[in-house]
């Protein structure tokens, strides 16, 4: 049954925004669950933008459902994931100077860096995933270094169902929504798991959701969005449904 994880980092940019100690990502992480996440997702960056060092320890701590840690693949992240032990840690590019996350990583790059990084996490019992384009390259080099699952940017296909009128029947949203299918069904012939996420909201998530094979999805701001008005268990909820009826229908 396909999963949905919360990021809920924007609810420590909004508590960073004042420097104070509210709205606290702990009861993000309680409201979402009682929404029906299956698991908390959060980007520890090396700036501390949003989510803190401390955050992490208490949601480890204190959540009863998943927590997935994303992160760069660098000394200072790797040290600190196999002190906290979360279920899950995703490497992820990190600009320092970008908004979010802007692409997948570049495995072929740097294979025998980050095939280490894998190691040590795995070693460490924490699963592991990379965040990735759909690109055969980048998947065939994910299996090689021993990731366990593959997440795969959706943000060009949510970039072109906003651009297209939110047309999901537009043969440019039917291209991207391709290429993350065709990624997904070569993840899992790889053996891999094969997950999704970025820039997914109300309205593009279904064709998504509706890919054979997807394990989850991952989303955040479109959830602490749409929280502001109807609060946040009710905003996972209403993910959640969505998500499980076209995972229902399948393709």
């Amino acid at each position: 049954m396909i999963e949905l994880g919360v990021n809920i980092d924007h609810v420590a940019t909004v508590r960073q925004a004042r420097r104070t100690y509210e709205p606290d990502p702990l009861w993000a992480a309680v409201e979402a669950h009682l929404g029906g996440a299956d698991g908390i997702t959060v980007h520890l960056r090396e700036d501390r933008r949003h989510i803190q060092d401390a955050d992490i320890r208490r949601l480890k701590e204190s959540t009863q459902i998943k927590l997935n840690f994303e992160m760069a693949a660098t000394e200072e992240m790797v040290a600190f994931a196999c002190g906290i032990k979360p279920e899950m840690a995703m490497l992820v590019p990190e600009g320092r100077h970008e908004v979010t996350t802007e692409g997948g990583l570049d495995i072929v790059r740097q294979e025998a860096r980050l095939r280490d990084v894998i190691s040590r996490l795995a070693d460490a019992g924490i699963t592991t995933s990379v965040f990735i384009d759909a690109e055969f390259p980048q998947i065939e080099a994910a299996a090689r270094i021993g990731a366990r699952v593959c997440e795969i940017h959706t943000g060009p296909y949510a970039h072109a169902f906003h651009a297209q009128g939110r047309d999901a029947e537009a043969p440019a949203v039917l291209r991207e929504l391709a290429k993350i299918r065709d990624a997904g069904h070569a993840i899992r012939q790889l053996g891999m798991r094969f997950n999704a996420g970025h820039a997914l909201n109300y309205y593009n998530v279904q064709p998504v959701a509706r890919l054979p094979g997807i394990r989850e999805l991952h989303i955040g701001h479109a959830i602490v969005s749409r929280a502001i008005f109807v609060g946040l268990r009710e905003a996972v909820r209403e993910m959640k449904a969505l998500m499980r009826e076209a995972a229902g229908q399948g393709e």
